[in-house]
């Protein structure tokens, strides 16, 4: 009853909708219409735990469907019960962990295919162990969600997703031994030809295996270069490849400046080039593919077959300050925890930690803290301000970060005992610390931030 009356609330508010003004529009749909899909969205997940994924663009019946087909290009259609959604609290007895909200994921994934032209579809790379949030887990619902195509740096992340049940296309973006190609086939895994003579070399195994092919246009890492059109022709008639697929990378699509867009242009031109080429040979390139997460950010317009959003997918960017074309509402998925398991006195001039690095003027009480560098903690954190929550407090971090611990000084928090819960990414009360935040203080990416953590720290998975 209750989805019968949200449908009917849709089909009578659509055409008010229909009169609002375009200001705001994106891609030839309005802010209005946005909100509005989040409506309905929220109304008919929330009363009854309903799921409703995003499954390609296929149609519910005339009636129904009608109203949103000239502007929900990509609505999500699918709705069903997933028997495993269940909310996870942290373990009782935890030392440091990693909260996912596979809610947030989904989420940003509709934000992201939001964005996408109508016939664009999702392949999520799930590399370094889905950005540290747990590949298999990741799958999963993506997999629940409709998602079919994914992409793994090399074959043993690949291995593990198809062992776990993981439905639909794996490219293996990376180098795969040639001798390995039974195994390919074996695990039905998509492999990336590199260059004419890789081809070769797989191809002699004479196992049948699907393929992508990659073109080199400017990155000058992996691929045949978009000039050797002979080598790049040769990589569509090995007998045994069947190619399904051909992809490029963009280098500087994280940048707005004109030197950098121009660079992306140049690129742009020589794939598109590239698959021009191709056809007029006769050969079919399968599914294009050139966008990562800025690329989808910065070019939305771009009319390829697939895209691949990595941190993106998982709610951040990989600077805190990048700026973007598109106002995409991403949310960070992961949050980092630890847990106090010791406060102490400390007076004035005595050390705390290797080296004597930090000696107090004064007396202070410090904690000490249960996650470390092993567990992907950046030593060079506290050398550069970092900082915890506790209690919804600040406690800057103190002393050398060690492999398995760390301390931070509480003398300003009141009550801290052992057994607290520590956010190191996240949020405590009012104030949040973002894996970006982090990555800025140490000097690298947020990319690299996850994808660091270790395999101590727990994975909980949970929804909002």
């Amino acid at each position: 009853m209750m989805l019968i009356l949200m449908l009917l609330l849709a089909l009578l508010l659509c055409p008010a909708l229909l009169l609002l003004p375009a200001a705001g529009t994106h891609n030839g749909r309005t802010e209005s219409y946005r909100s509005f899909k989040r409506l309905i969205v929220r109304a008919f997940s929330r009363p009854s735990k309903l799921v409703m994924p995003y499954s390609g663009t296929h149609s519910l019946p005339a009636g129904v469907i009608a109203p949103f087909r000239s502007t929900y290009k990509k609505f999500p259609l699918a709705l069903m019960y997933p028997s495993d959604q269940k909310k996870t609290s942290a373990p009782q007895q935890a030392r440091a962990w990693a909260e996912i909200n596979l809610e947030r994921l989904r989420h940003n994934m509709e934000e992201l295919n939001w964005l996408l032209p109508s016939g664009t579809g999702i392949m999520a790379v799930l590399k370094a162990d889905a950005y540290g949030h747990g590949d298999v887990e990741v799958a999963k619902e993506l997999n629940r969600a409709g998602i079919n195509h994914f992409a793994v740096a090399e074959i043993g992340e690949g291995i593990r997703l198809r062992k776990s049940g993981i439905r639909g296309e794996i490219l293996i973006l990376g180098y795969t031994a040639p001798e390995l190609a039974p195994k390919l086939a074996r695990y039905r895994l998509t492999q990336t030809i590199l260059s004419r003579e890789y081809g070769e070399a797989l191809e002699s195994y004479g196992v049948t295996l699907n393929v992508h092919v990659k073109i080199d246009t400017g990155m000058n890492r992996l691929g045949t270069p978009y000039r050797d059109m002979e080598d790049i022709l040769a990589c569509y008639r090995f007998p045994h490849l069947q190619v399904t697929g051909t992809f490029s990378h963009l280098s500087m699509s994280d940048g707005l400046a004109p030197a950098e867009t121009g660079f992306t242009k140049e690129q742009l031109k020589r794939f598109d080039h590239v698959v021009q080429q191709l056809k007029a040979a006769g050969l079919h390139p399968g599914q294009v593919h050139i966008q990562s997460s800025y690329g989808i950010l910065n070019y939305p317009e771009l009319k390829y077959d697939l895209v691949r959003p990595g941190i993106a997918l998982y709610g951040l960017l990989s600077h805190e300050g990048d700026e973007v074309r598109s106002a995409a509402d991403l949310r960070p998925v992961l949050s980092l925890k630890a847990t106090v398991t010791q406060v102490k006195e400390v007076e004035a001039c005595h050390t705390v930690g290797y080296g004597h690095r930090y000696m107090p003027a004064r007396n202070i009480r410090i904690a000490t803290v249960s996650i470390g560098y092993a567990d992907g903690i950046p030593r060079s954190l506290a050398d550069h301000g970092g900082y915890v929550l506790i209690r919804g407090q600040r406690a800057n971090i103190i002393g050398s970060i060690c492999m398995d611990q760390l301390t931070v000084d509480v003398t300003s928090i009141g009550g801290v005992r052992q057994g607290d819960t520590v956010t190191l990414i996240g949020q405590d009360g009012a104030k949040t610390i973002t894996a970006s935040q982090m990555a800025e203080r140490c000097g690298t990416v947020t990319n690299e931030i996850l994808s660091r953590l270790g395999s101590r720290v727990e994975r909980i998975y949970r929804y909002e």
